[in-house]
């Protein structure tokens, strides 16, 4: 049966993608407030794909800061990646340069406010991340950012990348950390399982720490709901 609900999700969502995305690259020709709309219209098709035709939803365990931090997702999946954009009002998501240069979907998400890094360009990536970020924060945005950067198999815990202690040492904003646990629905490959994908929301933490003390912190907290896969 899953196998079945897979394969209507992926007819389903990505053939609807289609002109969504469309639409959303139209709307990335106006002001923010279109901008925006275009791309969480697109978000909630994918939740609502993801709820009806899988069974998988989602459940918030606290309260995500909308403004003003920093904030730092455990990453398991694609799942969370699009899911951001409905929990949040005007995320500004840090992720690779390269997923610009796709048609339409591209301009959208520069519209959108993302924040592109290029992971080989070493320091001047940082720069312009840093410069990206602080504008996003002056706006009242928060930054979000998924530190391991890439996907993860649900219940590991990889070291964090380099950049997170960076960023949150410059942009000086409090962080709050995010586990979650859609590995378990969302794994990696084609099939997925109905279920309830947690986002447990950890303390803010605030900013100043030394960068042995954060990179502990937020490691322990955006793995707190590791354990087996059903």
């Amino acid at each position: 049966m899953d196998l079945i609900r897979s394969i209507l999700f992926a007819l389903v969502f990505y053939l609807g993608s289609i002109p969504l995305v469309i639409f959303a690259g139209l709307t990335a020709l106006g002001n923010e407030a279109s901008v925006l709309f275009g791309a969480r219209l697109w978000a909630r098709w994918h939740r609502w794909c993801a709820a009806h035709i899988l069974g998988i939803r989602t459940r918030i365990d606290g309260v995500l800061p909308q403004s003003g931090a920093l904030v730092v997702f455990k990453h398991e999946s694609m799942f969370e990646t699009i899911e951001v954009l409905v929990v949040f009002d005007r995320p500004a998501v840090v992720f690779k340069k390269q997923l610009l240069v796709i048609p339409v979907w591209g301009l959208a998400a520069r519209r959108h406010g993302v924040i592109p890094i290029d992971r080989d360009a070493g320091a001047a990536a940082m720069r312009q991340m840093i410069v990206a970020g602080k504008a996003a924060l002056a706006a009242g945005r928060p930054v979000i950012l998924f530190p391991e950067g890439t996907r993860v198999a649900h219940g590991s815990a990889p070291e964090l990348g380099a950049g997170m202690a960076g960023l949150y040492r410059l942009l000086g904003v409090p962080l709050v950390p995010v586990a979650l646990d859609s590995g378990k629905v969302w794994p990696r490959g084609f099939i997925r399982h109905p279920g309830v994908v947690t986002m447990k929301v950890g303390e803010p933490i605030p900013p100043g720490l030394p960068r042995e003390e954060i990179e502990a912190r937020v490691h322990a907290a955006i793995n707190a709901l590791n354990g087996p896969a059903t």
